[in-house]
């Protein structure tokens, strides 16, 4: 029986390693990986909607503005970022080129990697594998000269993102989220 359009799951398909694997499976599985992840995508319509922006009353209520929207966007706010970042580096065409094969190290040694990594024999943890890709990637854009372009473009992604969180009224975002991303804060008990 044909299994046309599934990812096999386990470590061998058909009786062929996955170590073996053509890189054509390894694109159909990267694939699935990045449409399954961009799904918690939300629309670009609701994040630019005009008529949900205004001022919190309070910081208060500003604050938890950013943490429902900071789970509610979560993925658009990582794309602002990346993209402003990337923007950031067209002066800078060595940073981007080191950027784009660490990006491409990302994809294929931590977010589209279905089974662990195995290192002379044993297993890397993710934690391991994260720390070393971000000490890397740290060190070589370090190494680019574009230290100041990089983290001043990170600054201005993060504060438009949490300018963007902040104002966005989230009422309806709230329950929807709570739970996904963090444990909602219980109200103080009235004395």
């Amino acid at each position: 029986m044909s299994k046309y359009g599934t990812i096999p799951t386990s470590s061998s398909a058909g009786g062929v390693p996955l170590g073996g694997a053509s890189p054509l499976d390894f694109i159909s599985r990267a694939k699935a990986r990045g449409a399954s992840a961009l799904a918690t995508r939300r629309p670009w319509r609701e994040l630019a909607d005009v008529h949900a922006l205004g001022l919190p009353p309070s910081l208060g209520d500003a604050y938890l503005r950013v943490r429902a929207n900071l789970a509610h966007f979560a993925m658009n706010y990582a794309i602002v970022v990346l993209v402003v970042v990337f923007l950031s580096l067209l002066w800078h065409p060595v940073s981007l080129i080191v950027f784009l094969v660490c990006m491409l190290a990302w994809l294929v040694l931590y977010f589209l990697r279905d089974e662990p990594l195995v290192l002379f024999g044993r297993v890397i943890g993710d934690g391991v594998v994260l720390a070393v890709l971000a000490v890397i990637t740290l060190g070589l854009l370090l190494l680019t000269n574009a230290t100041a372009n990089i983290l001043s473009s990170l600054a201005i992604g993060l504060v438009l993102v949490v300018l963007h969180a902040a104002l966005h009224k989230a009422e309806e975002n709230v329950d929807e989220e709570a739970g996904r991303w963090y444990a909602p804060v219980p109200p103080p008990p009235s004395h």
